[in-house]
């Protein structure tokens, strides 16, 4: 990760986040960036220490080319059902991402180099059947640089504690308020205290907790407009970024007490806050805004290539935007509430359409394989 992230003379952006102590993170994964080297690539030249992947980012790899026509075929020779062909497309890719990001991994002692597969969105209301399948898709893939991505519904809160009790890395998904982010955050304490009560190493147990951004602005922009008064339009844009921002001032808090500090001197690992849905989905705001108005140290950021190439690009990066803004941040929330604008409601809105966003593409993922299957003379059920 040395060479320069851009093709001219001028600033190393992506490195300048990178010192800042932003790890960035790809939100993306196919069978071609692997088999094309582009995946190697970007870690080498554009500072990326991870991936993360969403069924919705599977569903778009499976539906482009043939990358996968060839195992679909294989797996239909043998009989295999198509949520066994599902789990072997996914897990395979994502195995081979993990192999690619070891060096991170291993230079990093941990920390990155890390590859994100999800439970099946269907099992968001089902702790027991995520605790399972977190644990099955450990095994299968079999790799110590997997996070296994569970939702932060309330029925995923215990599955996270209980998958992390059993030594497994766990990245949290589909977080949008301050308050299920508590919840978030006192589930992986819980879970790295019954670890440490299991036998497991807590230090090789690592999590993040992936609050996400643009979809809090796309939702409140939306009430705001609704609004139309003058003190509901200066709001507009502010939501997002002051909601992330207001995290990041709870993870200080959380991670300061002393029962965790008990649990870190034996050796066990913060969950750091990870950005997601940090591309920018308004024309009318700079595409980088949601990476660099939230830099500050021990944080992730997982972006779509097309972000992070802007960043590259004219991304600002002026250091910490993070730490001194609380205050601010707040005031934004205030001015939210007096305008009418019923946060509660806009996260359980996003969570609700997050969870039903994921199983309409697991869904599609489901037609496309089917579809393979059935050309290849499978079973496509």
């Amino acid at each position: 990760m040395t060479e320069d992230s851009n093709t001219n003379d001028g600033p190393d952006r992506l490195a300048e986040l990178s010192a800042a102590g932003v790890s960035l993170w790809l939100d993306d994964l196919s069978r071609d960036r692997i088999n094309s080297g582009n995946l190697a690539e970007l870690v080498a030249t554009k500072h990326i220490v991870g991936v993360t992947t969403n069924p919705t980012i599977f569903a778009g790899a499976l539906s482009k080319g043939d990358a996968y026509s060839a195992q679909v075929a294989e797996l239909a020779g043998r009989g295999a059902s198509l949520a066994d062909v599902i789990t072997a497309l996914t897990t395979d890719d994502v195995r081979n991402a993990a192999d690619i990001l070891r060096p991170v991994f291993d230079a990093t002692d941990g920390v990155d180099g890390r590859v994100s597969i999800e439970v099946e969105p269907g099992l968001a209301r089902d702790t027991d059947g995520t605790i399972a399948q977190a644990q099955e898709l450990a095994k299968i893939v079999d790799r110590p640089n997997l996070l296994v991505k569970i939702p932060a519904t309330p029925e995923g809160l215990p599955a996270i504690t209980a998958v992390l009790a059993d030594g497994i890395s766990v990245n949290v998904t589909l977080i949008f308020s301050l308050e299920r982010y508590e919840g978030v955050i006192d589930a992986f304490i819980a879970g790295v205290a019954k670890a440490k009560e299991n036998g497991h190493n807590v230090s090789e147990l690592v999590s993040v907790a992936s609050f996400f951004v643009s979809r809090v602005d796309s939702e409140v922009d939306k009430r705001i407009d609704e609004n139309g008064s003058p003190e509901a339009q200066a709001l507009r844009g502010q939501a997002a970024i002051a909601n992330a921002r207001l995290a990041f001032q709870l993870y200080e808090q959380k991670f300061s007490t002393d029962e965790w500090k008990a649990l870190a001197a034996a050796g066990a690992r913060p969950q750091r806050p990870l950005w997601a849905s940090t591309g920018v989905k308004d024309p009318a705001y700079e595409d980088t805004r949601y990476v660099v108005e939230l830099v500050t140290d021990g944080v992730v950021n997982t972006a779509p290539e097309k972000t992070i190439d802007a960043v590259a690009d004219h991304g600002d990066i002026r250091g910490d935007t993070i730490q001194g803004t609380y205050a601010q941040s707040s005031a934004v929330f205030s001015g939210l509430e007096a305008v009418g604008i019923d946060l509660p409601d806009v996260f359980e809105v996003l969570e609700r359409e997050g969870v039903d966003k994921f199983d309409k593409s697991w869904k599609e993922l489901q037609d496309t394989v089917g579809a393979e299957l059935e050309k290849a003379g499978g079973n496509a059920q």
